[in-house]
């Protein structure tokens, strides 16, 4: 979710820290590479970031009062309310609710929520428990001590759309991805990318980029780059432009969906523009709710399908003739040995989940 609105102190824009960046794009590019490579691993590219059905979820705090986790519980019942899934905060008799600490060795929680890093963000699904993303010791990544959700600045003041950003985060923590980068929707031909032609970089006191003295305007590479954000250019394309490949499933494009960011319009290339959102960001849109009832459905017979989709990648992975491994940039067959790789090893723990939610 975007910060506040105007060029001053200017724009802070959701950012999943680094570390945890590089090993999703490694681990994605396996992903791929897999899917591409086994007709049974349709469970890998459609379903494998989705909790089971009908399954409890656990959210933890590391940090902030009762009153502002009694808050964020209370924004996210919108999310649970449509779709077969339940988010479990651990509430006691006293109201206080679930903690988890840096020095857990076992997972509290699914999705661990802070308040003390900066921004806003959260791992996508179940790659809040994939102990292969983030780097050991780091503040952030999928092991039982790191975060997976942050609210940065919640403890002191909230954004007016607060209920909206912690709408926004849990839904990246149930499976969503962001609107603006769906293959289907008019975003990537509609921002900004590129400076006017001869910009002069202009900055402001606060490191913000702005239009320079003859009213040329900065892209969105050369805005991001400045302050609050200071994107490189490969983290501008990570977070704003299209998400293609098999691995990318997309529904309609939502212009009323809070997975929409809220960007100056300087950002796009017309005024109204088709990527603008239609809505405020803060109740969930219609498209929400319909996105959240295809990825936890109520019907036995679409649990059936999700079941069978799993018993294949169970078996692509652990069962069939051959294991798989990545071996320089390809794939090579490794005999019928169990699965050595750490992802193959969580996709088929995942599938195994899936499969016995599914059918109980």
């Amino acid at each position: 979710m975007a910060g506040e609105e105007g060029h001053a102190p200017g724009r802070l824009l959701e950012s999943v820290p680094d570390g945890v960046v590089a090993s999703l794009e490694v681990r994605d590019t396996w992903r791929r590479r897999m899917a591409e490579a086994d007709a049974g691993l349709e469970f890998l590219v459609s379903d494998v970031l989705r909790w089971p059905p009908g399954s409890v979820v656990r959210v933890a705090f590391l940090d902030g009062d009762d009153e502002l986790h009694r808050d964020v519980a209370g924004a996210t019942r919108q999310i649970t309310d449509a779709c077969n899934l339940d988010l479990d905060f651990g509430v006691e008799e006293s109201g206080k609710h679930r903690r988890w600490s840096e020095g857990d060795t076992q997972y509290a929680a699914e999705i661990r929520v802070s308040f003390d890093l900066g921004g806003y963000w959260s791992l996508v699904g179940t790659d809040s428990t994939d102990p292969s993303i983030g780097r050991p010791g780091d503040t952030s990544g999928g092991r039982p001590g790191q975060r997976s959700m942050n609210f940065g600045g919640f403890k002191t003041r909230r954004p007016p759309d607060w209920e909206g950003t912690v709408r926004h985060e849990f839904l990246h923590a149930l499976g969503f991805q962001h609107a603006h980068q769906n293959l289907r929707g008019p975003c990537e031909d509609e921002f900004r990318w590129d400076d006017d032609p001869g910009y002069v970089p202009t900055r402001d006191a606060n490191g913000v980029f702005v239009a320079d003295d003859a009213g040329r305007r900065p892209g969105i590479y050369t805005y991001l780059a400045g302050e609050p954000n200071s994107w490189p250019r490969a983290q501008v394309d990570h977070n704003l432009r299209r998400e293609e490949g098999p691995d990318v499933v997309a529904g309609p494009f939502d212009r009323a969906s809070v997975m929409l960011y809220r960007f100056d319009s300087f950002f796009y290339k017309s005024s109204p523009s088709p990527c603008e959102p239609t809505a405020d960001g803060i109740d969930l849109s219609e498209g929400d709710v319909r996105g959240l009832q295809l990825l936890y459905p109520e019907m036995r017979a679409e649990h059936a399908v999700l079941a069978e989709r799993a018993e294949a990648a169970v078996t692509a992975l652990v069962g069939g003739e051959r294991d798989r491994g990545v071996e320089e940039g390809g794939l090579e067959s490794a005999g019928p040995k169990p699965a050595q790789s750490p992802y193959h090893e969580r996709v088929a723990a995942l599938a195994a989940s899936m499969l016995e939610n599914t059918r109980t």
